[in-house]
């Protein structure tokens, strides 16, 4: 009598050979939508699969990942420290020309940070807010620090080809011109990989990352996916008609595997949040059969 179900529950699992169509006709399904998706299993397995991976997006909040790993590369190169205070402030100068633009507490994730301005906080917490709460505050307060062409030569010293990082959050007059963060799915599966495997920093640093992915605290796409409880580093990004989630995802019995999936196009941010949700089970599924 328990036999049945568990066959039609394997039926329903897609085999390894048809994880590419299943996910192709599950976003067939969002018409108008433009997707990218990135599948790597690790710990030597040659299992991957890649649909639309080199095409170029908005990057949104993932660009936060490659701020976070050039952080600690210079905290590695001793010519940083977490403990460093920077006093926060939300006035910053555009890449255009200098001039000064404001964050809007409203327009953040983390308004709370907003409350403290002019006073120290450690580089330590603004790095953690940057990813768990995606602070946009944190974050222009952290690329300051570190520099933007810095972040990028990191990019493609860990094998991010076409992944650029030119700029802070809400800086209008380069938005206006077209200078935008954008990001790939290879490229942020490739980071994430490096993390992992501990390629991108010592493995304090590499510790301290995936931590930090962990206590991600927006976990309504690819960790909606999954079995509870499972454990996922990651981070999300999104902006008006695009929405993002790239993680290490760790099945319990099962070696890790990297998923990134990228959106745009889909007005209704509900019709995006459900597909990368069930891009998300398929490929558990398949990872874990």
């Amino acid at each position: 009598m328990l036999a049945l179900p568990l066959l039609v529950l394997l039926a329903a699992v897609p085999a390894p050979s048809s994880l590419r169509e299943a996910l192709q006709e599950r976003i067939s399904q969002v018409k108008g939508a433009s997707v990218a998706v990135a599948y790597q299993r690790l710990g030597g397995s040659p299992d991957s699969l890649y649909l639309e991976a080199d095409r170029s997006f908005h990057a949104a909040s993932t660009m936060k990942v490659p701020v976070m790993l050039e952080v600690f590369r210079q905290v590695d190169a001793g010519t940083l420290s977490l403990e460093e205070p920077v006093t926060l402030t939300r006035q910053f100068a555009s890449i255009v020309d200098g001039s000064p633009y404001e964050l809007d507490a409203k327009d953040d994730e983390d308004a709370a940070l907003h409350e403290r301005l002019g006073q120290p906080v450690p580089l330590r917490e603004l790095v953690e807010r940057m990813i768990t709460r995606s602070s946009n505050l944190a974050t222009n307060l952290v690329l300051s620090r570190v520099d933007a062409r810095r972040v990028t030569k990191t990019l493609r010293a860990l094998g991010a080809r076409r992944m650029t990082v030119l700029r802070g959050v809400e800086d209008g007059k380069a938005h206006a011109r077209g200078l935008n963060n954008t990001a790939t799915a290879r490229d942020l599966a490739s980071l994430l990989s490096a993390l992992e495997q501990g390629r991108a920093a010592t493995p304090a640093s590499t510790r301290a990352m995936r931590s930090i992915l962990l206590a991600q605290e927006l976990n309504r796409e690819i960790p909606a996916g999954l079995p509870p409880g499972t454990p996922v580093a990651h981070k999300t990004g999104q902006i008006s008609g695009v929405l993002h989630d790239a993680a290490i995802v760790y099945p319990p019995g099962h070696p890790a595997y990297v998923l990134v999936v990228l959106t745009r196009g889909i007005p209704d941010e509900a019709v995006a949040r459900s597909l990368i949700v069930e891009l998300s089970r398929q490929v558990y599924a398949h990872a874990t059969r």
